[in-house]
């Protein structure tokens, strides 16, 4: 199968061929995992891999599967923005993660930045930390959309 790179932010009218749709933003996803939540890192995409979880500036994260929980404990999802300042619980915040979990915003241990970009300007690593005597491993899938400039408008 192909593989496509853009730099683009992904968007659709639905084939509205009288340009009048909204364009909606398109929602993807990026997996994450941290070997040792007992101490705060920088999660990386997969097990056994060194490549960080970058997302792009004006990244909006909707939600966060965990499908691969820690053994004991509660972690926090956070960011560090690159050359910026960071926020440990801004996803997730004491999260039990002893089974497979969502979060969304509102939800139970939604951080209070669940649903809102951490920076309009500068890419942001995602970070895994302690949230309460967490042991092990934790992974899963961050969704996300970046903000649409031009606010559904088409442009073509």
């Amino acid at each position: 199968m192909g593989i496509a790179t853009t730099q683009a932010i992904w968007r659709s009218g639905g084939n509205d061929s009288t340009r009048q749709a909204y364009c909606g933003s398109m929602l993807m996803a990026a997996t994450f995992y941290s070997a040792n939540t007992a101490t705060s890192s920088n999660a990386v995409v997969a097990l056994g891999q060194t490549d960080q979880v970058i997302l792009p500036a004006n990244a909006v994260v909707v939600s966060i599967l965990v499908t691969d929980p820690t053994t004991a404990g509660a972690i926090n999802v956070g960011y560090t923005i690159i050359g910026g300042a960071s926020n440990a619980s801004y996803f997730v915040s004491g999260l039990t993660t002893t089974s497979a979990k969502t979060v969304t915003p509102g939800s139970t241990n939604a951080g209070g930045g669940m649903g809102i970009t951490p920076s309009a300007s500068n890419n942001f690593v995602i970070t895994v930390e302690d949230g309460g005597s967490a042991s092990g491993n934790v992974g899963g899938t961050i969704l996300y959309y970046v903000t649409d400039y031009l606010l559904g408008q088409q442009n073509v």
